[in-house]
């Protein structure tokens, strides 16, 4: 987990000529954001359906569009049907919807979407007919709820996830030089709201240390490829995303995105486990109870997705199974492990992941 971040994406950057950008689409997808909401910002008309929901095990139907291949949802109805807090600042020209211990606001115009403080990257909102349109999954997933399309009934469900007590803010590393072209932002999660104090202290201690230990060997570097290049803009950003917040336990990732020039960045990703009653960092061992045939479990699973997804006839190399110390991160739907780019796929292919139930290894 201390692998130098900057070295691995050099690497990584060399074997990159011919293919489509993954981890710059993450920045790009600021960019297509930004071209969409100058259309967002004026009123466009869009046809509107009726989609049957189940929310909360009641039956109901809600007018949607569809857009991007994604259903998008009616603002209010975030309040009618779900008790999330919406509002709409006409001046600053946002939507910050609350709930659940989160706050996500969407700029119209200036392109920004946030997240407890972290800038994140998603689809746009759409106004249609007066109205603002969000898009449903990414939305709602990242406010604390499972969705899942019932394709027998062609109903959306939709359910709240059961959460640890646990309130996760933003902490923030930033240096920038604007003479020598340079951006750094790591961001990492703070917890407060635990009844164990020890623990929450030790996880904190840690994710600081994580980061501010990441912070600096990026900010190394970048000063040294700054001086070498000078001609653009080299940036390193660290953004995390939690996965996992239930069951005593708290999963996460921390994906380090490094741009020195070229056709495009790199991404590094760094998972965390945490068992919230001890504070400690769980182990693939731990989180898959022990069972001596986990590594050919996952390994099992991991091919037969490769196949489903026809992601087999892609490889850059044959997938030749994971160890017993491979990183990875929880789900509500179970383990994860990730490919790295380049590792087995094409950098077009982004980190692929490959999920296994954890009732897998009972």
């Amino acid at each position: 987990m201390q692998a130098n971040i900057r070295e691995n994406l050099t690497n990584k950057k060399r074997a990159a000529k011919r293919v489509i950008p993954f981890a710059l689409g993450l920045t790009l997808s600021a960019s297509l954001w930004l071209g969409a909401l100058g259309h967002a910002s004026a009123d466009t008309s869009y046809k509107t359906i009726n989609q049957s929901f189940k929310i909360g095990g009641a039956a109901t139907s809600i007018s949607v569009l569809n857009s991007y291949d994604t259903t998008y949802v009616g603002l209010r109805l975030l309040n009618d049907k779900l008790g999330l807090k919406t509002d709409w600042n006409k001046q600053a020209k946002t939507v910050t919807i609350a709930g659940n211990g989160r706050e996500l606001v969407l700029g119209l115009e200036s392109g920004e979407l946030e997240l407890n403080g972290q800038h994140i990257y998603g689809l746009p909102p759409i106004v249609s007919n007066n109205s603002t349109y969000l898009p449903l999954r990414f939305l709602l997933e990242r406010m604390g709820y499972e969705i899942v399309y019932d394709s027998r009934s062609k109903a959306i469900e939709i359910s709240k996830i059961a959460e640890n007590s646990v309130v996760i803010n933003n902490g923030k590393i930033a240096y920038g030089d604007p003479k020598k072209k340079l951006d750094l932002e790591v961001n990492y999660p703070v917890l407060s709201g635990l009844t164990n104090k020890e623990a929450q202290q030790k996880i904190n201690d840690y994710l600081k240390q994580e980061a501010e230990t990441r912070a600096a060997d990026g900010k190394k570097g970048l000063l040294e490829m700054a001086s070498d290049t000078g001609e653009w803009q080299v940036q390193l950003t660290g953004n995390y995303t939690v996965s996992y917040n239930e069951q005593g336990r708290l999963s996460l990732y921390v994906d380090y995105y490094e741009y020195t020039g070229g056709a495009h960045g790199g991404t590094a990703r760094v998972p965390y486990t945490f068992d919230l009653s001890t504070g400690n960092l769980l182990t693939l061992r731990e989180v898959t109870k022990q069972n001596p045939n986990a590594v050919s479990i996952i390994n099992k699973a991991i091919n037969a997705q490769l196949m489903a997804r026809k992601l087999d006839q892609s490889l850059l190399t044959p997938f030749d199974g994971i160890k017993a110390d491979r990183p990875f991160y929880l789900n509500h739907n179970g383990l994860v492990v990730f490919f790295e780019q380049y590792e087995y796929l094409p950098y077009a292919y982004g980190m692929q992941e490959f999920v296994i139930p954890l009732k897998s290894f009972e």
